[in-house]
Order: C-alpha cells, then sequence, then structure tokens
C-alpha cells in the first residue's frame, strides 16, 4: 500500500499590517547643536531597543543636509515615521519618549488605510531610506 502524497506546505499568509519593505521607520531630525535632541537622544536610543520591530534612525541634518534636503526644520526634535513604504508623519514631537510611542502604535494600528504624509515627507524618507541601506 502506496503511502498518501504529502501535500505541499503552503506560505503562511502575509498580514495587511505589515509592511512589505523595510519595516517601521521612526527618524529623528535633529541639530548637534540642539540641547533639546542631546537630552532626547538616550530617550530615542531606549525607545529603539523597546522597539526591535522598528527602524530608529537619527539624523543630524546639518551632517546629513544631502537627506534633508529642503526641508525647513524650524523645530527640534522632527520626527518622521514611515510604515516602510509610506512616510506617515513628519512633523515636531514633544522630546518625551512616551509621546513617540503613542504615535507609533496610533500610526501602526491606522496606517492600512490611512493617507501618507505628503510629498515632501515622502522625499526625505526616500533619501533617508536610500542613505542608510534599506
Amino acid at each position: 500500500m502506496q503511502s498518501p502524497a504529502a501535500l505541499p506546505e503552503s506560505p503562511p499568509p502575509s498580514s495587511p499590517e505589515l509592511p512589505t519593505r523595510g519595516g517601521w521607520w521612526a527618524v529623528c531630525l535633529c541639530a548637534a547643536w540642539c540641547g533639546t535632541c542631546g537630552v532626547y537622544r538616550p530617550l530615542f536610543d531606549e525607545l529603539a531597543r523597546a522597539h526591535p520591530e522598528v527602524r530608529f534612525e537619527w539624523v543630524d541634518i546639518e551632517d546629513d543636509s544631502d537627506i534633508a534636503g529642503d526641508l525647513d526644520v524650524e523645530t527640534f526634535p522632527t520626527l518622521l515615521i514611515a510604515d516602510g513604504e509610506r512616510a506617515l508623519f513628519l512633523g515636531p514631537l514633544l522630546p518625551q519618549a512616551p509621546v513617540l510611542a503613542r504615535l507609533l502604535t496610533s500610526l501602526q494600528a491606522a496606517a492600512p488605510g490611512s493617507a501618507g504624509a505628503g510629498g515632501e515627507a515622502q522625499q526625505v524618507f526616500e533619501r533617508v531610506r536610500t542613505a542608510r541601506g534599506a
């Protein structure tokens, strides 16, 4: 008696909540001379350790002026949040780790149907992604 042929395993279903390329990004646009950014950096790094599913990047807009491009950052810190494909948020944020954590959570929950943050934000995200090798 022959044993039944094994059925090939089907790949796991893709989740609409997960971005298809590169995962979530949290990018802090800062400047070395900014005292607030200096205080925020350890909190940002701590949040990065607490959220390994998100890629955290620190971008000094003067050292990496090619990344910032023509973006006029008036308030520090300015955060860019992207789902791996689309920039979903670009703007100043209170320099408190819980504020960024709540923003990430709310954007991740709304990501599948939410609109992007606009052309300028998308261009900055594309430059960050290119410069940081993703």
